[in-house]
């Protein structure tokens, strides 16, 4: 694997791998390595290039590791590169298979905005997300709307399976039936501000509810003086309060919250079909998103959650599903059961890269 091995998100594909028979799993990071990957992962078969790459491009560090990258995937002789964000860690797979004359195919897995944003920003960025795409004999989305927009921009053969859970949550106990939750970045892609807005016209007509919202990012300054300004009582739940800002918490404490809460709330301007949200509607919660094609493969509006335009948000449409929220849960869990687990969706995986390996 080529990827970020500071995110959660590859070392959970890396211990899926790690833990498949037949796979010897080898990783090279752009950054450093969480410590998670020290029980999954031996050193010797993992490369740090130590670069802090962004989002918005402009990494002339990272490709200035292509030859250290470049020789140690030469050594490793691996059968295939997989590289995970098409537009960064795609072309250094890209780019180390030309120029160093690697034998390995490379299979990309797309995780939403190098597909759904950074084709849009320039000519050069859709230049090279195509160029990526057509190198890679196999890609990966985890929305049918993202594997669409990878089609039409080259990419031969997709597989589509949700970045699911590593298992189903417990069945919780109970749902604080006023609760909301509310964990995407604090950044101007997640709307954290349109949580506020949509979380103050609830309160409102539910002067019960509240809101915990986890997570940081750039914007986590402005939202506890936006919501003062809203009218929300901002500080400790426990004390009165109606939202909480809670920070970045660990898994343990996410989950607590998702158990707890009745409501999540995920309301970006764009997304592919988010982890999140399927952690969410495991533990029961009923989702409240923002109208993006890839929620509305997780959501059918007014049934098992709600989809909420930009405009004209009728508060009345989170009470009118309070009435069912038990139902909710136990159709949201059973979903995830079925169509939201990781593990089968790997195993299918490398079922079809052995297919392709042929005899």
């Amino acid at each position: 694997m080529i990827g970020d091995g500071e995110s959660p998100h590859l070392l959970k594909w890396a211990r899926a791998l790690a833990g498949t028979e037949g796979v010897e799993l080898w990783v090279a990071s752009s950054r450093g390595f969480a410590p998670g990957f020290d029980g999954v992962i031996p050193a010797s078969r993992r490369l740090a290039l130590q670069t802090r790459p962004k989002h918005a491009g402009g990494n002339a560090r990272v490709l200035a590791q292509l030859p250290r990258l470049g020789a140690w995937l030469r050594r490793v002789d691996a059968d295939w590169l997989h590289a995970h964000y098409l537009t960064s860690h795609g072309t250094l797979a890209w780019l180390a298979k030309r120029l160093f004359g690697l034998r390995a195919r490379i299979v990309g897995s797309a995780w939403g905005s190098d597909i759904l944003l950074t084709p849009l920003r320039s000519p050069a960025a859709r230049w090279l997300t195509r160029a990526v795409l057509r190198a890679c004999t196999l890609a990966t989305s985890d929305s049918a709307h993202m594997a669409e927009r990878m089609r039409e921009l080259g990419a031969r053969e997709v597989m589509v399976f949700p970045f699911g859970l590593e298992r189903l949550p417990p069945e919780p106990a109970a749902k604080d039936p006023f609760l909301f939750f509310a964990n995407r970045g604090l950044e101007a892609l997640y709307r954290p501000e349109r949580v506020l807005q949509l979380f103050a016209a609830v309160a409102a007509s539910w002067p019960s509810a509240r809101l915990v919202v986890a997570n940081d990012g750039s914007l986590a300054a402005t939202l506890p003086p936006l919501a003062a300004n809203l009218g929300l009582r901002v500080g400790e739940l426990r004390r009165g309060s109606q939202v909480e800002f809670v920070g970045r918490i660990d898994s343990e404490a996410q989950d607590r919250w998702y158990a707890n809460a009745q409501w999540y709330l995920s309301l970006p301007s764009s997304d592919s079909a988010a982890v999140s949200v399927l952690e969410a509607m495991g533990h029961g919660c009923i989702p409240v998103l923002s109208d993006l094609p890839a929620n509305r493969e997780l959501v059918r509006d007014g049934e098992n959650g709600l989809i909420v335009p930009d405009h004209g948000f009728e508060p009345s449409s989170v009470l009118a599903l309070a009435a069912h929220a038990e139902r909710i849960a136990q159709q949201n869990r059973a979903w995830v059961a079925r169509h939201g687990l990781f593990a089968p969706a790997v195993a299918q995986f490398i079922a079809r890269l052995r297919q392709l390996d042929g005899p």
